[in-house]
């Protein structure tokens, strides 16, 4: 499952940024890849829809929100944990 989950959040991310997913490295943030905030929750948005979970983020002051977008891998662990949760 963690390899479909970091390529379908790669997939999501290179949709908001728009670039290949070729294009998109784990290390790297959103404002590397210029996704602004409405990128952001665009992207939050999908990646609610495709894992069928809720993602505990505030758009308004996303430095208090429990989900880390510090980079693709933050919010790929991020993502995982919440399937775990969800399915524990």
């Amino acid at each position: 499952m963690s390899g479909q989950v970091k390529d379908r959040i790669i997939e999501i991310i290179a949709e908001q940024a728009v670039l290949e997913p070729s294009d998109i490295s784990l290390d790297q943030s959103l404002e590397d890849l210029g996704i602004d905030s409405m990128g952001l929750v665009e992207a939050i948005f999908s990646i609610e829809e495709s894992f069928d979970i809720q993602v505990p983020f505030n758009a308004n002051e996303p430095e208090k929100s429990d989900f880390d977008i510090s980079s693709v891998q933050a919010i790929v662990t991020a993502v995982e944990g919440l399937i775990k949760k969800q399915t524990a």
